[in-house]
């Protein structure tokens, strides 16, 4: 018996070693119920603990992607990752907009640095990402993100809370998402901040040990998938939280590495 399912397009990179970019973004949707579609922006070559080169698709043909996909399917949600060029960012911003005026939520995972510290993006791309970050209703920077964006380290939850706070501000339009998995704390702990200054914090057990890539596509993919099936953005916040914490905790362990498990739980 066929049944519909939400639509969420991802736009982002494609990373061959299966643990972030598109394929991961895939592998969460598909385990949370949600149908996904993607528009490539990148082919990158990599493995966890190394970016061998990475080539842009050619900003028209992310474009064309793009359309295909919003003339075809109901997209409920929007997610973009790897978006490495002003000329891609640009040609993105020029796809989406039709969705994102009739309400479609997008979810910005400003990827710039890759665990392995490869900047994942060209230097004219980041002025090119503020402005299209202010299309976005929420913005997920993990620690090294927000101190680029704000333009101050970020050593302790205190000053991550400083960062969100004042990039929700600045940008007036989003809210952000500041991830402090980095941060030397007992619990992870992420925090949310709206442009009126009001702030939440998502906590879980840090988990020791863990360090796999990915996790960032994952956790914003979730929240995509959340809100692709109406859920409010806190609500969807804390099931990205729940998906991440748990696809960190069964990780696969694979020769030198370790890998997210995005599979569900009875696998």
């Amino acid at each position: 018996m066929s049944r519909a399912a939400p639509v969420v397009l991802t736009i982002a990179g494609s990373d061959n070693s299966g643990g972030a970019g598109l394929q991961a973004d895939l592998k969460t949707l598909t385990t949370l119920g949600v149908y996904g579609t993607t528009a490539v922006t990148c082919v990158v070559a990599e493995h966890p603990g190394r970016v061998l080169n990475i080539t842009p698709i050619p900003p028209a043909r992310v474009a064309d992607q793009i359309r295909l996909v919003l003339e075809t399917f109901p997209v409920a949600a929007i997610k973009t990752g790897m978006l490495y060029s002003a000329g891609i960012i640009d040609a993105v911003a020029e796809a989406i907009a039709p969705a994102l005026a009739q309400g479609v939520p997008l979810v910005v995972d400003p990827v710039m640095v890759a665990s392995s510290g490869k900047v994942l993006m060209k230097n004219d791309a980041i002025r090119a990402l503020r402005q299209f970050i202010a299309r976005a209703m929420l913005v997920t920077p993990n620690r090294e993100e927000a101190a680029l964006l704000w333009g101050r380290p970020i050593q302790n939850l205190p000053a991550l809370e400083k960062a969100a706070v004042a990039l929700a501000r600045r940008f007036r339009h989003p809210q952000f998402l500041v991830k402090g998995g980095h941060l030397r704390t007992e619990q992870a702990v992420d925090v949310l901040a709206s442009p009126e200054g009001h702030v939440r914090e998502f906590g879980a057990k840090r988990i020791p040990g863990s360090d796999p890539h990915g996790t960032g596509c994952t956790y914003s993919a979730a929240i995509a998938a959340g809100l692709a099936k109406s859920l409010t953005l806190t609500e969807a916040v804390v099931l990205g939280k729940l998906f991440i914490t748990r696809a960190l905790r069964r990780r696969f362990e694979i020769g030198p590495y370790q890998l997210l498990n995005h599979l569900p739980p009875r696998w």
